[in-house]
């Protein structure tokens, strides 16, 4: 197993220890419910998507029978993913103390994190558009000439 797919699925399950430690704090000290939204990024991001993340890239290109097409652009992701996130989570905890201020290092998060998701479709994408052109190579299909393909086949 590729060290970033294990990062994906450990960081998966830092956030998600630390998204319940948050929601633990937010039973006990009910005023900390203004860190709701810090509380549901680290476990629908941070868990839930980071889980896919990692498991999708074991697990995808194995159903396809093609390696991935850049480990450096997943290595990549995982770094845009994690920092993005934190940086999400930070300017969601400091909101409420800091207003409209926090806005700024919320949204570079946000577009870290979104920055890393698209290369994780690109990815993927590429990578089955290979295993495609691989497969129709070994059956002597011409090539299809399109370097994406959509859902209508």
């Amino acid at each position: 197993m590729e060290w970033f797919v294990k990062a994906f699925i450990r960081a998966s399950l830092v956030w998600f220890t630390v998204g319940i430690v948050l929601g633990l704090a937010m039973a006990v000290h009910p005023a900390w419910v203004v860190y709701r939204p810090a509380h549901a990024h680290m476990n629908v991001v941070g868990f839930i998507t980071m889980m896919i993340f990692g498991i999708g890239y074991q697990l995808l290109p194995r159903l396809f029978g093609h390696q991935l097409q850049s480990r450096a652009l997943a290595i990549a992701h995982w770094w845009l993913a994690n920092v993005g996130l934190a940086l999400m989570v930070a300017g969601f905890i400091l909101g409420p103390h800091i207003g409209l201020k926090s806005a700024p290092i919320t949204s570079a998060g946000g577009s870290l994190f979104a920055i890393g998701a698209f290369a994780f479709v690109y990815n993927l994408w590429r990578t089955f558009n290979a295993a495609e052109a691989r497969h129709r190579l070994i059956k002597g299909d011409p090539p299809s000439g399109r370097t994406l393909t959509a859902l209508d086949e």
